[in-house]
């Protein structure tokens, strides 16, 4: 990728590269897997600290239960990785990366209670209610989604006020009426409608991509980045989280049950808009690699080491299998 880089700024004039021609950057000489796992478990282990077992104990049992229960991360690296591009480190993005999974595990709980998805498997094990009960599944749910915010405002460090409540509107903002509750509720309305692909994005950028916005939103707050910066960030991230949906999309009518590690063919069963159902699975994937090429272009302003992390996402995302 040809690139004219500002020595005085981690922005750069660039030259966008011609569509379909993005390679992947090598960073440090790791491979992206390492570094995603390396990631996951320093996450997993803040979340295991961040939500003890204390009394009553059948509450955290319940959050604790789908919080720990396994998943790649995905939020919360992307909060991490936004947060060392600008020059923060781990330490100062990891609660709200914690957040962000406290919330989306908040989002699966609730989803699939028989009110909503009405499903038995998540993440190749029995989904919180079946396990629980739907009274304390939908507990658990309110609980994460609460501690959340309060643990951002507790837990952040060497971070100015501003910027915390700045993270704390973008949570918020992401989750709410204009968020994630927005495209749930489009979602349950269109259940069975004929609906248009401009009403299927609007869907997925507020149930799915809001919430990587704000992963990479927040992250880019938190590791000093300039408002035009975060705002390139917010641009990436709506185009990683439609593919992230896209992806979902044709796993769900490609894969097994056993291979995703939920039910497979959910969506055909329950006559849900797709993107496969209303583009043909063709259409969806050159779709995909539309949004790559989107997403990677937002990150050529960079600098190409710092934001490699952030260019394997895409493509991670792109090729996953589950």
């Amino acid at each position: 990728m040809m690139m004219i880089v500002s020595k005085s700024s981690s922005a750069a004039v660039v030259e966008a590269p011609p569509e379909g021609s993005i390679n992947l950057i090598p960073f440090s000489g790791n491979p992206f897997q390492e570094y995603m796992v390396t990631k996951a478990k320093q996450v997993n282990k803040a979340l295991d600290n961040a939500v003890p077992l204390r009394h009553p104990l059948k509450i955290h049992c319940a959050m604790r239960y789908s919080l720990l229960a396994g998943g790649k991360r995905i939020r919360p690296v992307l909060c991490i990785a936004a947060c060392e591009l600008f020059g923060g480190d781990e330490s100062t993005a990891m609660p709200a990366a914690c957040a962000i999974e406290m919330i989306h595990t908040m989002s699966l709980i609730h989803d699939d209670l028989p009110c909503m998805d009405n499903d038995d498997l998540r993440r190749g094990k029995p989904t919180n209610h079946k396990v629980f009960g739907e009274e304390t599944a939908i507990l658990a749910g309110d609980a994460l989604l609460s501690f959340s915010f309060e643990h951002v405002a507790r837990a952040t460090k060497d971070v100015s006020p501003e910027n915390i409540v700045r993270v704390i509107g973008e949570l918020g903002s992401a989750v709410g009426s204009e968020g994630l509750v927005a495209g749930q509720i489009v979602d349950i309305d269109s259940e069975g409608k004929d609906i248009s692909v401009k009403e299927l994005e609007y869907i997925h950028i507020h149930k799915t991509a809001k919430l990587l916005e704000a992963a990479v939103v927040c992250g880019a707050i938190l590791g000093g980045a300039d408002d035009e910066s975060v705002e390139r960030g917010r641009r990436y991230a709506r185009c990683i989280g439609l593919l992230f949906q896209v992806v979902d999309d044709i796993l769900d009518v490609t894969k097994s049950s056993e291979e995703l590690g939920k039910t497979a063919g959910k969506d055909l069963i329950t006559d849900k808009a797709t993107y496969p159902k209303l583009m043909g699975i063709d259409e969806a994937r050159k779709l995909a690699d539309k949004l790559v090429h989107q997403a990677n272009q937002e990150l050529a302003y960079f600098d190409s080491a710092k934001a490699a992390p952030l260019y394997h996402f895409a493509n991670y995302i792109a090729n996953r299998q589950n």
